[in-house]
C-alpha cells in the first residue's frame, strides 16, 4: 500500500499542523525551564507563555457567566494531563455523599467512572437515555432533578456516532435550578464554536490532542467566574512554600507541581493554528467529507451506521460508527488497517453504555472519524474498500 490512510480523529488528530510541532520544538529547547519557579528570564518567559495561553483559552471558550462583556479571570483556567483529569476534578470537587447527579447514557468513562466511584461513596446518579438518533430531550434532564441534585455533567458530542447536544437548553435549565453544569468538551474543542456565558456553563473539560491539535498529555478545565469547586490534588505550587496547606486561589486551587511546559506551547500554537485557518473552514471541510463517506457507506448492502445520519450544521461532528453484517468489528477494522492501509478504531470506545443501548455491545463498531488533513481521495478509498469486505462476506 501507498500510504496510510487515518481516519480516527476522535482518539487523537493525526497528524498536527508543522507549525504546532515548530512552535513546541522551539519554544522547549529555548525555553525549557520550570515555570514559576525562579526569577530568571528564561522561567518568566515560559511563566509568560503559560499566562497569555490560559488568557486565549478564557477568551476562546468566553468564560464568564456574570457578564458577556466582563473582564474575565485567565487563572481560573486551569491546565490539566487531559480530559479525564479535569473531569475528576470536577466531579470530585463539586460532588459530596448523598449528593446526586444527572449525566447520560452517551458519556465516555472518563465521566461514567468517576460518577460511579462517587456512587461507591454514597452518591446518587441518574443517567439519561437519549432518543434513538442519540440525542437528548433537554426536557428529561430537568423532570430528574431532585433536591440534592449537585452536578448536571454531559459530553457535548459523542464519540461514538458524533451527535451534539443542546447545551445551550440544557444550560438555561441548570440556571433556572441553580445546578452546576460541567460539559466534556474532548469531541468538540476547537471543532465546533462554544460560549460558557451563552450556554450556562460552569465547568467546561476539554483535551487538548484532538480538535485543538496539541500534543498528548495536555487539557484544561474552564471554571465559571462564579463557579464553586474544592481541590482534590495538592502538592507543590513554585509559591508561597511555607504554607502547609495546598492554596485555595485560583490556579493552584486545582493545579499542583510542574506543567506541561512543552503541551502547553502546543495548546497555545493549536489555537492559533484554528484561529487563523478558521473554525467555520475546518468544520465545513470535515462535514462535507463525512457526507461523502456516510452517503457511500449507505448504498453497500450489509452496512449499518449507528446513531444519527443528521447532517445539520453544528448537530453532528465527523464520526460516524458502523457496523457490516456477519463480520465482526474487530476484523474489520483489521483487515481495513492491514489490507488498505485504513486506520479506524473498533470496539466500545470507551462508552460502553451508549453501546449496550444502541444494542452494539458487546463487541462494539468500527468508528471513522475524519479530520482536516483528511481529503476526499481518502473517502472515496474508504467507501471502496469497505465496499469490498462486505461483498467478500455477503
Amino acid at each position: 500500500m501507498d500510504e496510510i490512510i487515518y481516519l480516527d480523529n476522535a482518539a487523537t488528530t493525526f497528524p498536527k499542523p508543522d507549525v504546532v510541532h515548530e512552535y513546541v520544538y522551539n519554544f522547549y529547547r529555548k525555553n525549557g525551564v520550570n515555570p514559576g519557579r525562579t526569577g530568571c528570564d528564561l522561567a518568566l518567559n515560559a511563566e509568560k507563555m503559560i499566562h497569555d495561553t490560559r488568557k486565549k483559552y478564557s477568551n476562546f471558550f468566553n468564560q464568564s457567566l456574570v457578564s458577556k462583556n466582563k473582564i474575565k479571570d485567565p487563572n481560573r483556567m486551569i491546565f490539566t494531563m487531559n480530559a479525564t483529569m479535569g473531569l475528576n476534578l470536577v466531579v470530585n470537587g463539586v460532588v459530596a455523599p448523598r449528593d446526586h447527579i444527572i449525566t447520560s447514557l452517551l458519556e465516555h468513562n472518563s465521566v461514567i467512572r468517576p460518577v460511579n466511584h462517587k456512587i461507591k461513596e454514597g452518591a446518587d446518579a441518574t443517567f439519561v437515555a437519549p432518543d434513538p438518533e442519540g440525542y437528548l430531550d433537554p426536557s428529561d434532564i430537568e423532570k430528574n432533578i431532585k433536591s440534592n441534585t449537585k452536578l448536571v455533567i454531559i459530553n457535548h458530542a459523542s464519540n461514538v456516532s458524533g451527535v451534539v447536544q443542546d447545551i445551550k437548553s440544557i444550560g438555561s435549565i441548570c440556571k433556572k435550578h441553580g445546578i452546576p453544569f460541567a460539559v466534556d468538551c474532548s469531541q468538540t474543542a476547537g471543532v465546533i464554536p462554544i460560549d460558557m456565558y451563552e450556554s450556562n456553563i460552569d465547568f467546561l473539560v476539554f483535551t487538548g490532542h484532538k480538535g485543538l491539535f496539541a500534543p498528548t498529555g495536555t487539557g484544561g478545565v474552564c471554571c465559571a467566574d462564579h463557579a464553586e469547586i474544592k481541590s482534590s490534588l495538592v502538592g507543590g505550587t513554585g509559591v508561597r512554600s511555607a504554607d502547609p496547606y495546598h492554596l485555595e486561589e485560583f490556579p493552584y486551587r486545582l493545579e499542583a507541581g510542574t506543567l506541561n511546559l512543552a503541551g502547553i506551547a502546543g495548546l497555545s500554537a493549536g489555537l492559533d493554528y484554528i484561529l487563523n485557518k478558521g473554525i467555520e473552514n475546518i468544520y465545513n471541510h470535515e462535514i462535507h467529507l463525512l457526507r461523502m463517506l456516510q452517503e457511500g457507506l449507505l448504498k453497500i448492502k450489509g452496512v449499518r451506521i449507528w446513531g444519527t445520519t443528521s447532517l445539520e450544521k453544528n448537530k453532528r461532528v465527523a464520526t460516524l460508527s458502523t457496523s457490516i453484517e456477519n463480520y465482526d468489528a474487530s476484523d474489520v477494522g483489521t483487515i481495513l488497517d492491514v489490507e488498505y492501509g485504513i486506520q479506524t478504531r473498533t470496539g466500545l470506545h470507551c462508552a460502553p453504555l451508549i453501546h449496550q443501548h444502541y444494542g452494539s455491545a458487546p463487541r462494539g463498531t468500527v468508528r471513522f472519524s475524519i479530520g482536516p488533513f483528511n481529503t476526499e481521495e481518502h473517502i472515496v478509498k474508504a467507501i471502496k474498500a469497505v465496499a469490498e469486505v462486505a461483498a467478500d462476506r455477503n
